[in-house]
């Protein structure tokens, strides 16, 4: 097992003060030093994050989930960590199932883990039909580009570690799905991605950031981007000293 004190979780947070201490709590009691990214929230999101222990970034602005997660991935590397764990601050990922995206992580010498609702053996998670249909079209697509398979292309429970880290820290993107394109990025570049199944729960308060008809407009727009990303010139990852490896 990766050692809790070589590890970050990263949390991205925007108005979450109702949902975001119980989530650090649950993360700090298992060993894990935690980052909150408050992306530019209007409550006391930073003020519960901080509260119960979480190293808490404020942006001053709203930068959306991809601008928030390259900050968290800079401050990690400044701070010596080679892996972390993106973690939501909604409550919808289990904190006792980092553990497992871990050991999956080290047991496949993968680069990143993605925590699937859709893998065998995860938990189950009602998904509307329009919905899971743009999402198996974004995995299609993902696929077609990148040569990764993976059926949750969208999920945000993920694993990573150096040396994918320094390039996503670098230019990570910064689209409503970045979450697909970092896929494409991180497949192109020839990291090993791999799925792993978890349980994933509804939020517990609010609602998701976009709509039916905002989630559309941007599964067509990440559509196009895939196709123009499949053109750029691919740079493959540069690998780091065995003895710096994880």
């Amino acid at each position: 097992m990766i050692p809790p004190g070589r590890v970050l979780l990263v949390v991205p947070a925007l108005n979450e003060e109702r949902s975001v201490g119980s989530v650090v709590d649950a993360c700090r009691g298992l060993g894990y030093d935690v980052c909150v990214v408050d992306d530019g929230s209007v409550d006391r999101t930073a003020d519960r994050a901080a509260d119960a222990g979480a190293h808490v970034l404020r942006l001053p602005v709203n930068l959306g989930i991809g601008g928030a997660l390259r900050c968290g991935f800079r401050w990690a590397l400044e701070w010596g960590y080679g892996t972390v764990v993106q973690v939501d601050a909604d409550g919808q990922h289990d904190p006792g199932q980092v553990d497992t995206l871990l050991d999956a992580l080290r047991e496949s010498g993968a680069d990143m883990v993605v925590g699937s609702r859709f893998a065998a053996g995860a938990g189950n998670y009602p998904v509307s039909i329009g919905r899971r249909l743009a999402m198996r079209a974004l995995s299609a697509r993902v696929r077609r580009v990148a040569g990764v398979r993976i059926l949750d292309s969208s999920s945000g429970f993920r694993a990573i570690r150096r040396p994918l880290l320094d390039r996503f820290a670098a230019d990570y993107p910064v689209e409503y799905l970045d979450s697909v394109e970092a896929l494409i990025e991180a497949g192109r570049a020839g990291a090993k991605i791999v799925e792993h199944p978890i349980t994933m729960t509804p939020r517990a308060y609010g609602r998701g950031s976009a709509g039916a008809i905002a989630s559309m407009w941007y599964v067509t727009r990440v559509l196009v981007a895939i196709e123009l990303q499949h053109k750029r010139r691919n740079v493959p990852l540069e690998r780091l000293p065995a003895d710096g490896a994880l």
